[in-house]
Parts: C-alpha cells; sequence; structure tokens
C-alpha cells in the first residue's frame, strides 16, 4: 500500500506562479485530499468549480458543489461541505491559480504542475469534468482520444481505459440532464464494488 504524505491541502508543495485575485483571499485552489488515494477528481478551475474564497476545490460554485455531493453520496467525502475530510479521493484543478479566465497560455503554462501531482498521486481512477478537463485527460494520459467526439453527453460515465489509468468523463453539472446524475453514481459505485485496483501500465479493470 502507498503511503505519500498525510497533508490534506497541496500535500506536494506545489508553488505555481499565481499572483492571487485579493490579498484576503487564496492565491490558489490547490490539490486536496487523500494523496494516497485510488480516485483522482479533475475539474477545470477555480471560476468554474469553485474554491476561490474557501481554498478548497469542488465548493461554493453551483457545478463544483453538486460534483461535491458526489463524493458525499459515494462515501468518500465526510463533515464540512467548504472544508470535507477525503477518504480514498484527491481532487484538483487543471488551472488552479485563483483570477480571470485563464488563456490557453495560461493553462500551458501550469500544466506541469498538475502533471506532477497526478504522477505523485499516482490513483487508479481520473474523474475528469467537464470538457477541457476531459479533453486533457484524454489526449495525455491514454491513447484513445482520436477515437471520440468531444461530445460530454456521449461520454458521460463511461470507461476508458488509459495509459495505467481508468478515465471516467464526467459531464459538467450544469449541463446534467435526466438520468445524468443516477447515471454517473451507478457507474461510479459499480467500480467501486469491482476490483478496480489496476496493475500500472496494463490498466485493465477486472470485477
Amino acid at each position: 500500500m502507498k503511503n505519500v504524505t498525510d497533508r490534506t491541502s497541496n500535500p506536494f508543495g506545489m508553488r505555481p506562479p499565481c499572483d492571487g485575485r485579493d490579498a484576503d483571499g487564496p492565491a490558489a485552489v490547490f490539490g486536496y485530499g487523500d494523496a494516497n488515494a485510488d480516485f483522482h477528481l479533475i475539474g477545470d478551475h477555480p471560476g468554474v468549480h469553485g474554491g476561490e474564497t474557501t481554498g478548497v476545490p469542488f465548493t461554493e460554485t453551483p457545478a463544483g458543489e453538486a460534483v461535491q455531493e458526489l463524493a458525499f453520496d459515494l462515501e468518500f467525502a465526510s463533515g464540512p461541505r467548504d472544508r470535507p475530510t477525503l477518504e480514498n479521493l484527491f481532487e484538483s484543478y487543471l488551472y488552479m491559480c485563483v483570477g480571470p479566465e485563464p488563456s490557453d497560455e495560461a493553462y500551458a503554462d501550469l500544466e506541469r504542475f498538475f502533471d506532477a501531482e497526478l504522477r505523485a498521486i499516482n490513483a487508479h481512477i481520473l474523474l475528469s469534468v467537464g470538457e477541457r478537463a476531459t479533453d486533457h485527460v484524454l489526449t495525455e494520459y491514454t491513447t484513445q482520444r482520436r477515437r471520440f467526439d468531444l461530445d460530454m453527453a456521449d461520454l458521460h460515465a463511461r470507461e476508458i481505459r488509459g495509459r495505467g489509468f481508468m478515465v471516467v468523463p464526467i459531464r459538467d453539472p450544469t449541463e446534467w440532464e435526466g438520468a445524468d446524475r443516477e447515471t454517473i453514481v451507478s457507474t461510479l459505485e459499480s467500480i467501486l464494488e469491482s476490483d478496480y485496483r489496476q496493475t500500472k501500465g496494463v490498466a485493465t479493470l477486472v470485477g
């Protein structure tokens, strides 16, 4: 069993070049949760999925709170909603700095911090929330991107084999329709009930 660190927020001491929007608030919304987790929840940036005041991913915005509720329903999370205790789940953003809508260049500049943390966590299941996060994860961590149109309604809750990872895209909650919420809950419950711990580099799911 891996034992990376017991630090909950920014466990690897990332120091991205963030100036911060407000001197009274955090300059960045760092990765947060169980650094030994098998599940890694990946969002876009604080302006979309929240945390500009709390410093915790998936808080404060309707989209972020909807994703965090999934973590509570699946018993990954407990405690206060704005600073939950996470078990077997780590949460982070492609772009962690607080501030204006990031440009493509800004995303590219911080990508190295995201990639380093993702590889340090070394989770088995990558849960990408929304179009940008899903595009990035499928492109960088699988060989499958060319097989799919970036249609989040179609990709939602699918199990996609990656290079040592299983990727499960999640449609952004602002776009959920019908049974979207029930579908992702059911998919993750099924994975949790299976032997999802993959052999790194093989990326097979046995269950």
